[in-house]
């Protein structure tokens, strides 16, 4: 029994020292020393509007209120510019395509009556980030980013219950791991959007239906939010 014993420790004892020599090897060891490197991210996304409502009331006496009651996946395309700066923080540029949509809800107050309405919203944003990573642990990095952005619509489609102006810009924040792999770093992410321009274009003249004039203008104003889970190859 003690012979047992005292294999078995010794068994775990190499065991631990193999295992720990085999955490020590490290892919890529020399990747993050790159001045400057490309990448891309695949990813997806939801889109939000924080809206404020106007009170307003129609001619018949009605007073309609908004909401978008649950996401809508999309997806989320873009390149990676990565500037080295120090061992612990590089300066990113990431063009990105957002292709998505928005379910809305406009609900009268007093009789009930909905009217549902959805917005095809394609964005193209260029975001300027900086990366703070944690010290490397043999095939893993912890960071955090945060930056700023401006984005585009591309192609609105106007003559709709609701027009969102094309151009918006915001700050955003998120957090990620770097795995480096034997010949390319993955890199999984949530990031978090707040956009700080109101959007909701209250100029429709565009409207041919004036009977959808009461859905916009029960609204004075829209901000934009963007959750996005991307997965990096850098």
């Amino acid at each position: 029994m003690k012979r047992f014993i005292v294999l078995f420790i010794a068994f775990a004892a190499l065991s631990i020292q193999v295992f720990s020599q085999r955490q020590k090897l490290q892919n890529q060891p020399y990747a993050d020393q790159r001045i400057f490197h490309l990448g891309f991210m695949l990813g997806m996304h939801t889109q939000d509007l924080i809206l404020t409502h106007s009170g307003h009331v129609s001619e018949n006496g009605e007073v309609w209120f908004s909401e978008i009651p649950s996401y809508s996946p999309g997806f989320s395309v873009g390149i990676i510019a990565d500037l080295y700066l120090n061992k612990y923080m590089n300066l990113r540029a990431v063009p990105t395509l957002h292709l998505g949509s928005k379910d809305f809800i406009f609900r009268e107050q007093t009789s009930g009556e909905e009217f549902n309405t959805t917005l095809k919203n394609n964005y193209m944003t260029m975001p300027l980030q900086l990366k703070f990573t944690a010290g490397r642990i043999n095939n893993y990095r912890p960071y955090l980013l945060a930056g700023a952005y401006g984005s585009v619509e591309l192609a609105p489609r106007k003559n709709r219950p609701l027009l969102l102006k094309p151009y918006d810009y915001g700050i955003e924040i998120g957090f990620g791991c770097d795995f480096y792999l034997p010949y390319f770093k993955l890199c999984p992410e949530l990031k978090f959007c707040f956009g700080l321009a109101d959007i909701l274009e209250k100029n429709r003249s565009d409207l041919t239906d004036m009977e959808l004039m009461k859905y916009p203008l029960s609204l004075s104003g829209a901000t934009q939010r963007m959750i996005v889970l991307s997965f990096n190859f850098e």
